[in-house]
């Protein structure tokens, strides 16, 4: 679907106006019509305040023939609406906002004079009387988040709002935008338009926030185009204007407010956390006559080569069809995997396949239909069918989507080669979409064409930092298992897969935390740091953090060092030496062969972890948790478990545990929280292995229970029931702490002094 730019002819330059009189202006010595007349006209714009009148839930405006229409969704939102002929309509009804039982706030409405203010608790509208135009404070009318530069206008085909911009204001959001995560001086386009590389915008959507704190969404499926210059010019292709605007105290408030209205991210099931494997078996024109069994040998090869992988699409490809499907899903389960279909164009035997035991959904391109609501619907009925036909969550994939996927689907890229340089440009493209409530965006690992046994090991390595990845083959020369180029990559990409099924622990919490805030896992530097300019153009562009704990920084050329990383305030460790850098500072010359990704941890950090070796969810070893302590600043993380496939955790069935971490006097103190709440299958009582990053080994560490012994060796430490042991060789230096299990009910401090 290609949209071309079009201009927005008929807009009055109020500068220019010398006289108005008798429904004319004189601009420039010529006559043309005064406002109130080209408001029935094709083209206009708003003109004066004519006419106000309020019933309790709405304030309507008029200027001539034009209203303008004002609600508000909650008290930290309003709506406001356009109809250049004074007929309203709203042609997304519910689809994009999803309906509430809650009430809309009530406003109240003062003349101040040269303007109105419509205020609730938490924001203020101003309508300006002379010409019609708006501007939204805080609660208080005091802070100043926007003001237009000029009215509303329209033409025959489409609306735009302009909007002055701060003198550092910046701007993000817009859905995925290839290769972008910072629009300041920009134009994006709010359309899909069939590039899936660098600068397309396929998986757009109608929302972007700013850093005064404020987001808008334009309630609409109309193609529309964000110009984020001075003015900030925002226009959509239809006759009408709908927007609603949320507020919050910095982006992160900004986001929650946003998916509040349009739906939270899915929460996953935990094998969609895990690497997914997609190739069609049957009818394969690239690989030779196939069958759908023949998906139950490559899961073999996961198990064979000790990678983890949690599911698997088995009939992906243009007229690939399955058979056999109980049976393939029954194979797939022995080796700890779900079954996954494609759909090119819709969901006709959605019911029985599900009941077949379908667990995971791909959807293509087909779905945009007539439209963007085309892809909405059929997103959300992916995600409801398999709900509806099992006890599992939904897990849905689409190329395609609009403001609102983020409920229903992992947003996917598309179709691309693999080479370094898709590398570089999906880096700000993954971070860029969680300002747009985007909590899973991901491409497949080397892409779908092309690739080289290089790009692959280093694609894979930064992408076990995303919580949804996965491989597609069967369109390049070779197939696209880990395993398929040998050594030495078979052994580089065994370790990181292994090491993403044992952050496990930390990215389930994150998508947690992401279905009850909106905040999503992959983040720009300015998302945690939005006071630092340094995170917010190009400096920062090509890395990201993964939660809170991580800051990633990909190598994306064929070098064997990385230049140009930024390390914001605090202080930050080497994930591989435990080398130190106190920011804000960057970081050059970071040698990086190629089994070393650019990998670094935040002084504080808390990192619960599944034990070594862990192949799978379902395998994982219950009775013992990790955790990787940096002990250089004080920290925390709370840790949220539930069975992971269910959808018990909507009835309440979670627990939460915090861990904490603090240093003073020369000791450490490591606070291992009681475990709230409670789901089937939660352990009574586990142990706890921590590996705290120190150059010095303590003179003791306790417990409540009394003091640990120091055990000779790591050997003996793993046979011993409990102890501590120091590694000066490990990372910088590591100390090893086992402890007897713990109750969950209880909690437990380790001592180091």
């Amino acid at each position: 679907m290609n949209h071309t730019h079009r201009s927005y002819g008929g807009v009055i330059d109020l500068r220019r106006i010398t006289h108005i009189t008798l429904g004319l202006l004189i601009v420039a010595g010529s006559l043309v019509a005064a406002p109130t007349a080209l408001a029935e006209a094709d083209a206009g714009r708003l003109g004066n305040l004519s006419g106000i009148a309020d019933d309790g839930v709405t304030t309507t405006m008029h200027s001539g023939a034009a209203a303008v229409r004002v609600s508000f969704p909650n008290s930290g939102a309003v709506r406001v609406q356009l109809a250049p002929d004074g007929k309203f309509t709203d042609p997304a009804r519910d689809k994009i906002v999803l309906p509430t039982k809650l009430p809309p706030a009530a406003a109240h409405r003062t003349d101040k004079g040269d303007y109105w203010a419509i205020a609730t608790s938490g924001v203020t509208l101003r309508a300006y009387k002379t010409p019609l135009r708006f501007a939204l404070y805080d609660g208080a009318d005091a802070k100043q988040l926007w003001a237009e530069s000029a009215p509303l206008s329209w033409t025959k085909t489409a609306t735009t709002q302009s909007l002055g911009r701060g003198q550092n204001e910046q701007f993000f959001g817009g859905g995925e935008q290839n290769g972008r995560f910072s629009h300041r001086d920009q134009t994006v386009k709010i359309f899909a338009d069939d590039n899936w590389n660098d600068g397309g915008a396929p998986n757009s959507q109608p929302f972007y926030l700013s850093s005064n704190g404020y987001g808008v969404l334009r309630n609409t499926f109309a193609p529309g185009n964000y110009a984020f210059t001075d003015p900030a010019r925002t226009t959509h292709e239809e006759r009408r204007f709908d927007a609603i605007y949320v507020v919050g105290d910095g982006p992160k408030s900004v986001i929650s407010a946003y998916t509040a209205l349009v739906g939270r991210p899915f929460l996953p099931p935990i094998y969609g956390l895990e690497m997914g494997d997609s190739d069609c078996y049957l009818h394969n024109a690239n690989r030779g006559e196939r069958h759908t069994l023949d998906a139950v040998d490559i899961a073999d090869g996961y198990v064979r080569n000790q990678m983890p992988n949690g599911w698997m699409l088995v009939n992906d490809g243009y007229g690939c069809g399955y058979e056999n499907l109980p049976q393939v899903g029954e194979g797939l389960r022995k080796d700890n995997m779900q079954l996954g279909l494609w759909t090119e164009n819709g969901l006709p035997h959605q019911a029985d396949e599900v009941k077949a035991g379908v667990r995971v959904r791909k959807l293509d391109v087909a779905w945009v239909g007539p439209g963007y609501q085309f892809a909405l619907d059929g997103c959300d009925s992916a995600h409801r069918g398999i709900e509806e036909n099992s006890d599992a969550r939904g897990f849905v994939w689409t190329p395609v989507s609009w403001a609102g996927a983020q409920r229903c689907a992992v947003l996917w890229s598309g179709d691309q080669s693999g080479t370094y340089d898709y590398i570089r440009w999906q880096i700000p493209t993954y971070a860029g979409s969680t300002m747009s409530g985007i909590a899973y965006n991901s491409g497949d690992v080397d892409g779908i064409f092309g690739g080289s046994p290089r790009t692959y090991t280093r694609d894979l390595q930064w992408k076990a930092f995303l919580p949804t990845i996965m491989s597609m083959d069967g369109w390049a020369p070779n197939d696209k298992q880990p395993w398929r180029y040998g050594e030495p990559y078979t052994s580089i990409n065994r370790k990181y897969l292994q090491l993403k099924e044992r952050l496990l622990p930390y990215t389930y919490s994150y998508s947690v935390e992401a279905n009850r805030t909106g905040v999503g896992q992959v983040r720009p530097l300015a998302l945690e740091y939005p006071k630092d300019p340094a995170t917010w153009g190009d400096q920062a562009r090509y890395e990201f953090l993964s939660g809170k704990d991580f800051l990633v920084a990909p190598v994306y050329n064929d070098a064997e060092k990385r230049d140009g990383i930024y390390l914001p305030e605090g202080t930050w460790i080497d994930y591989w030496s435990g080398r130190s850098w106190t920011g804000p500072t960057t970081v050059n010359d970071y040698r990086a062969p190629l089994d070393t990704l650019p990998l670094f941890v935040r002084a504080g950090a808390v990192v619960p972890m599944w034990a070594e070796g862990t192949q799978s969810w379902q395998t994982r070893d219950k009775s013992v948790l990790d955790l990787d302590v940096y002990p250089q600043a004080g920290g925390n993380f709370t840790l949220v478990e539930d069975d992971g496939v269910t959808r018990g955790y909507q009835r309440g069935e979670q627990a939460s545990q915090n861990f904490a971490v603090r240093s003073a006097s020369g000791s450490t103190e490591v606070t291992i929280g009681a475990s709230s709440g409670s789901y089937p299958g939660k352990p009574a009582a586990r142990r706890y292995e921590l590996t705290v990053h120190s150059a010095s080994a303590p003179k003791a560490v306790q417990t409540a229970a009394g003091p640990l012994t120091q055990r000779a060796s790591r050997a003996d430490l793993d046979r011993a029931p409990n102890g501590w042991w120091f590694d000066p060789q490990d990372r910088g230096g590591v100390v090893h702490v086992k402890t007897d299990p713990i109750a969950a009910a209880n909690s437990q401090s380790v001592t180091l002094r």
